[in-house]
């Protein structure tokens, strides 16, 4: 049996220091079934690939404002969540946000698509659903480049804590 796979390797993937697997050659994960890396109860973030590695960052600088991030990745677009994952997730948090640095309307208008569309998820959904994606232009050279193309630690926090301040203003004030 053959088969064939689009591997995308974002190069702030390369940027990262990560322990080295010991299970090389075993596959032990299935496609199309998410991790969720955090439990949280006030808003999920969906995310993937270097992005990823930024909500993370974020989730925790949430968590010390009191906001309880469900922190999940994806882990592959095709097949996206076939055990509906999400969904379930936003049954707990009714509040999402989709990280990517693809440009806008590109992986995050799929994953909201799948998750809104395909999923039904909208019914649990009690404030707008939002993405925050790359801006539409060619990024700078660099790191510093990056962050002000593509999304930082900072954007995600600000948009994340803006979600949850629309829903309980008084708890969260707004930042700005």
């Amino acid at each position: 049996m053959l088969f064939k796979a689009l591997v995308i390797e974002p190069l702030n993937g390369y940027r990262t220091k990560e322990p080295t697997p010991t299970n090389i050659g075993e596959f032990k994960i299935p496609l199309g079934i998410p991790e969720v890396v955090r439990q949280g109860t006030d808003l999920t973030i969906v995310s993937y690939g270097s992005t990823f590695n930024l909500c993370e960052v974020a989730a925790k600088q949430l968590e010390e404002v009191g906001i309880s991030v469900e922190l999940i990745d994806v882990q592959t677009l095709i097949p996206f969540d076939i055990n509906h994952m999400i969904k379930a997730s936003l049954e707990k948090t009714n509040r999402l946000l989709i990280v990517d640095e693809d440009v806008s309307s590109g992986a995050t208008a799929y994953m909201l698509d799948k998750i809104l569309v395909e999923q039904k998820a909208f019914v649990h959904l009690d404030s707008v659903p939002e993405t925050l994606s790359s801006k539409d232009h060619r990024p700078a050279y660099g790191t510093d480049g990056d962050y002000f193309s593509k999304p930082s630690v900072d954007d995600i926090f600000e948009k994340a804590y803006s979600i949850v301040s629309e829903a309980d203003p008084k708890a969260y004030p707004s930042i700005y």
